[in-house]
């Protein structure tokens, strides 16, 4: 496998320290990443902002600090859209096209994709039929710049193990392959070992943290006591320290044969706050962690 530090984990987006991209890249050699996983939006890499200059940049910063960039990612929703004028999914295919040739111009082999939230007033499967028709016309383009979708298990459509390889099978492309992550699973009480050994053979990549369950309750005046609310709220920590069994999780996909990229991400707030130490802090001790657990 090879390490790969997601630059979500420092774009400001919850009030962590932001870098932007060279320093970056920068600072993923400087904690021991072999790769980087871009996220296709701003302050990083929307394709508005991209022209031949940034990317002979980023490919710069990539070959002085000797690290690759694997990954970059897309975010979408393939729900059909409130509007119904609106060419809602042709946009969505549209970016995701555009993050292919900028992935092919700085050597990433994978553009990673969310499915589609379930809305209120539509038909599940008319969502469910959108989802595969729109991945298809996404991979159809991306195969034309070499590159490869990875489905990631995150949105409702699809995020069940079993639903999710039921969906691979009707998009049914040979570049449609899947991020599949441990966090989703394992919050919904999935089996985190035989789920990786099933889904292994068709991943390209997983992104990985960890968190830990609190439980909230709310005061009943009524009966001076407190009720259960549902459900937990969850807060990332340090990798390993978590509920997520993460021994598990990538047993299981070694088992079943991948040898992708496994990305680090810091995508919500994490406990000691955003400063700079702190999220160079939690990046560092993933690498260590992968090491002495998994790649030996």
């Amino acid at each position: 496998m090879k390490l790969s530090l997601f630059s979500v984990s420092y774009a400001g987006y919850w009030g962590q320290h932001l870098l932007q991209l060279p320093a970056f890249i920068a600072k993923a050699a400087e904690l021991g990443y072999d790769a980087v996983m871009l996220a296709g939006k701003r302050p990083h890499l929307s394709p508005l902002d991209v022209d031949p200059d940034r990317i002979a940049s980023l490919k710069a910063a990539l070959e002085e600090h000797n690290v690759t960039c694997e990954v970059i990612a897309a975010y979408t929703d393939l729900s059909p859209g409130a509007a119904v004028e609106v060419p809602h999914l042709e946009m969505e295919i549209a970016y995701v096209e555009s993050l292919a040739r900028i992935a092919a111009e700085l050597g990433a082999s994978v553009v990673r994709v969310f499915t589609a939230y379930e809305a209120d007033g539509l038909s599940p499967y008319a969502i469910w039929n959108g989802v595969v028709r729109s991945l298809q016309e996404m991979c159809d383009r991306a195969a034309r710049c070499g590159v490869t979708i990875a489905v990631q298990n995150h949105h409702d459509v699809g995020v069940h193990t079993d639903a999710l390889l039921e969906l691979l099978g009707d998009v049914d492309r040979p570049n449609c392959r899947l991020g599949f992550d441990a966090w989703s699973p394992a919050l919904r009480g999935e089996d985190l070992y035989e789920a990786a050994r099933k889904m292994a053979p068709h991943a390209a990549i997983t992104t990985n943290a960890d968190y830990v369950r609190l439980p909230r309750h709310r005061l009943n005046q009524a009966v001076v006591n407190y009720e259960r609310v549902e459900p937990d709220l969850v807060r990332a920590v340090k990798f390993g320290e978590g509920f997520i069994d993460y021994e598990a999780f990538f047993r299981g996909l070694k088992e079943g044969g991948f040898d992708g990229v496994a990305n680090y991400e810091m995508c919500t707030q994490i406990r000691g706050g955003g400063g700079a130490e702190n999220l160079d802090a939690f990046a560092a001790h993933y690498v260590k962690w992968m090491r002495n657990n998994v790649l030996g």
